[in-house]
């Protein structure tokens, strides 16, 4: 038998095993993913009993719609190879589908969890679009019937418009990279809405709205965006991201443009409802200035002027009352006085009259020139008139007559 080295044997096997195997599905449980960074991808394919390493080069991973995880059921589309310096075969994959259903519905699934996780989708971040917009940047094909849809609204609804429009592509491997590229430049510039949108398809059609770059533009753009894509049962993820959903690219100009003829009926309607409002205001003014006008003739300066005119000629009667009873009063007093006046006088007089004869009679019976008799004399002491008897023994006195002033001295008292 021919001796083979390990190399030789390892070659004879991977061409027979390439040979053999040059197409194969496998269903398994993913595990040990590594994510390299050259872009391949390796992990191993295992069931209950065995295992299988697998890779998928760059190129075909590029392709994947979805993110490969720890432990998801997957079918491998692919061929069996031999890694030839370890002697190891593997399976060369081709393109991976999720088992039990499609790759696009898993994509779409995983990208809406993460953007949930990340807040894209916050009620409390969504912009309010203006009620008159007068500038709108449409985002879709250029050729799409979508566009003719939306020119048609806007032209029927709303005509004071300015209008962009944004060719992109809106499906194919390049669409996403498009949309968001239109949307970051339309983003910089004084848009009042951007709409990005297209006509219906499958959901491959539709894919380029799921793609995370155009999730990323929607969500970091200041212009409030409108997502118009497919018909009303497609949900895309842009749906999702944007400010406002239309269910297809005829609403979003429904929902972006007032319609002219209801705006026409509602400045008929507010026409009227502003004259019923300055009519009201205009009788509830008069009310009121008839009200102060009559607070005003109430409370005038003339009407407080006559008040006040009428109180002094009020104060003016009752001081002339007062004064002429005051008088009259005054004038019965003087009467009655000068009817008594001759007789009080008089009494008054002969009251006086005896007063003063009393007083000098006791002027004469006191004076001391009158006294002057002999064997008389006025007693007194410190110059004060008293009697005999208030004298004591030893006690200095004075006598005095018209003429003569003597001091003597009490030398023996005895009563009689």
């Amino acid at each position: 038998m021919h001796t083979l080295s390990v190399s030789a044997l390892n070659e004879q096997i991977k061409t027979l095993l390439e040979t053999s195997f040059t197409r194969v599905l496998v269903e398994g449980e993913l595990s040990r993913i590594t994510f390299h960074n050259s872009g391949h991808i390796y992990f191993t394919l295992k069931d209950s009993g065995s295992t299988l390493r697998a890779v998928m080069f760059r190129g075909n991973a590029s392709k994947l719609k979805f993110q490969l995880q720890e432990g998801m059921k997957v079918i491998l589309d692919g061929a069996i190879t031999l890694y030839k310096p370890r002697g190891e075969y593997q399976i060369n994959c081709f393109s991976i589908q999720p088992s039990g259903q499609g790759a696009l519905a898993l994509a779409y699934e995983q990208l809406k969890e993460k953007l949930s996780q990340k807040g894209y989708f916050e009620a409390s971040i969504k912009k309010e679009l203006p009620k008159f917009p007068s500038k709108i940047a449409l985002i879709t094909s250029a050729t799409g019937a979508a566009l003719q849809d939306m020119l048609r609204v806007a032209n029927s609804r709303y005509r004071a418009l300015e209008m962009d429009i944004y060719d992109v592509l809106v499906q194919g491997d390049s669409a996403a990279s498009s949309i968001a590229h239109a949307i970051s430049i339309a983003d910089a510039k004084d848009y009042d809405i951007i709409v990005i949108g297209r006509g219906g398809g499958s959901i491959e059609d539709l894919w380029a709205f799921n793609e995370e770059i155009v999730a990323d533009s929607i969500f970091k753009a200041t212009t409030p965006i409108v997502s118009a894509v497919g018909h009303e049962i497609d949900w895309v993820i842009s749906d999702f991201v944007s400010d406002v959903r239309a269910a297809t690219p005829s609403i979003a100009m429904q929902i972006c443009l007032p319609d002219t003829n209801e705006l026409y009926q509602y400045l008929d309607s507010m026409q009227t409802q502003f004259t019923q409002v300055v009519e009201q205001k205009l009788f509830n003014k008069s009310q009121e200035l008839n009200h102060l006008e009559k607070s005003y003739s109430q409370h005038s300066i003339e009407k407080q002027i006559n008040q006040k005119t009428e109180e002094v000629k009020q104060l003016k009667d009752q001081f002339s009352k007062n004064i002429s009873f005051k008088l009259q009063s005054f004038s019965n007093n003087l009467q009655n006085i000068s009817t008594r006046f001759p007789h009080a006088i008089n009494s008054i007089l002969n009251h006086k009259q005896n007063q003063l004869l009393n007083l000098n009679k006791m002027l004469e019976s006191n004076n001391p020139k009158l006294k002057t008799k002999s064997g008389f004399a006025q007693l007194s002491k410190n110059k004060k008139v008293i009697d005999i008897s208030e004298l004591n023994v030893d006690e200095s006195f004075e006598l005095q007559s018209d003429e003569i002033y003597i001091s003597a001295k009490v030398t023996d008292k005895e009563k009689r």
